[in-house]
């Protein structure tokens, strides 16, 4: 038998995708399930991005690109950020990657040295320990709390810094909870990331979805002088409904951007050509058109929220943004099903909600808060509505 790598050893798979997949099986076998747990748009991707791809193709557009990507996405993402936060890049501090998630992974392989500590705020996304721990580093996990927001203690968050500590991660709007750093703990983190000598990932992948429809911030942008050592990453998977396209980019200093294309050069070589001419089209989007998905996206959140507030024992805070709601469901834990079985976690309350509401929803565990699971609102405001439904009644046979 051949011999796994303990690397590979070392990784769980994505329990998002694991749902998901289970959630489509049962639905191809003819059993009504209503997903709650995709990580995307349920929007078709817009018919003039469509078209800029389509033309691309019939002008022969299919053969290889430079590996940080064609020069005119390149200069279009700059504009794009100039445009959101105010701030400066040039073409050659910019990569072009197969979707957001390649972009952290050649960030964290060009950054991360075997055994160096990376910090990761709880809950996370899912795959930030994993990509830490393929790239030989460390994850330090932060822990916050329901009752602050899930926002830490900066005292909190320092004392987790060791000399091996070289860098965090940092998502808002967050996937799984939807909620926005506030000013005050980012300028306060600022100040650490400087003491401490620190590099920032910070994953902008919703940073449009935003319910307040107020412009897009982060950690660089309330902060300018960290811009040596701050990377932004982004991409059109949730903004512009484009999720199975994978074009994402990273922007920062020009030494590591050009080793995460050295590095690129040796895996993928570059991102899928005509998507990158779609993905400059998607950059064109007028701003309306953009506002109006968060709109509906915040609509949704309501509805969401007024029918789990129907459900004895759950607790969420509202989202902000993105389009998942974090639910803690820990009351029910301890419970019996009909068949005898005592709910203890996340995965088997889960589990019992795709059984028996066929209703899917991820575990928490897999952002590293057991006590939750995370729905996505991705989906109608008539299958929000009966989806809580189904879950109150499952819930509530619990006993």
């Amino acid at each position: 038998m051949v011999k796994l790598s303990q690397r590979v050893k070392a990784l769980k798979p994505s329990a998002t995708l694991a749902v998901d997949a289970k959630a489509k099986a049962l639905k191809e076998q003819g059993i009504d399930v209503i997903n709650l747990s995709a990580g995307e748009p349920d929007f078709d991707t817009p018919e003039p991005i469509k078209e800029a791809c389509i033309k691309a193709l019939k002008e022969g557009f299919t053969k290889y690109t430079p590996s940080p990507g064609i020069l005119s996405l390149r200069k279009a993402i700059c504009e794009k950020i100039k445009k959101d936060y105010g701030l400066d890049y040039c073409p050659e501090e910019v990569i072009v990657t197969t979707g957001a998630k390649q972009a952290i992974f050649n960030l964290l392989l060009a950054l991360i040295d075997e055994g160096d500590e990376v910090l990761i705020l709880s809950p996370y996304w899912v795959s930030y320990p994993e990509m830490v721990t393929c790239a030989g580093g460390i994850p330090k996990v932060v822990p916050t709390s329901f009752e602050r927001r899930f926002e830490p203690e900066l005292s909190t968050l320092e004392t987790k810094i060791s000399p091996k500590t070289v860098g965090i991660i940092l998502n808002s709007p967050s996937n799984p909870t939807g909620l926005i750093y506030s000013k005050d703990f980012l300028l306060g983190l600022a100040e650490i990331v400087e003491k401490y000598n620190l590099w920032v990932i910070s994953d902008d992948i919703y940073d449009k979805l935003r319910f307040d429809l107020k412009r897009p911030e982060n950690i660089l942008s309330l902060q300018p002088k960290l811009k040596d050592r701050v990377f932004l990453v982004n991409g059109v998977s949730k903004t512009y409904a484009m999720t199975g396209w994978r074009i994402g980019w990273a922007l920062g200093p020009k030494e590591v951007i050009s080793a995460c294309v050295k590095i690129q050069s040796q895996s993928t070589s570059h991102a899928t050509s005509f998507a990158q001419k779609g993905a400059e089209a998607a950059l064109k989007t007028p701003e309306e058109e953009i506002k109006k998905m968060a709109k509906i996206f915040a609509k949704r959140a309501e509805v969401l929220s007024k029918a789990l507030k129907e459900i004895p024992g759950i607790e969420f805070i509202p989202p902000q943004g993105a389009f998942y709601l974090f639910a803690k469901v820990s009351a029910y834990y301890g419970k019996k099903t009909s068949a005898g079985k005592i709910i203890n976690n996340s995965v088997e309350i889960s589990e019992y909600l795709l059984d028996e509401a066929r209703v899917a929803v991820v575990p928490g565990v897999a952002f590293g808060e057991d006590e939750f699971i995370r729905i996505s609102f991705a989906t109608s405001e008539e299958n929000l509505i009966l989806a809580c439904k189904k879950i109150k009644e499952a819930l509530l046979r619990l006993s």
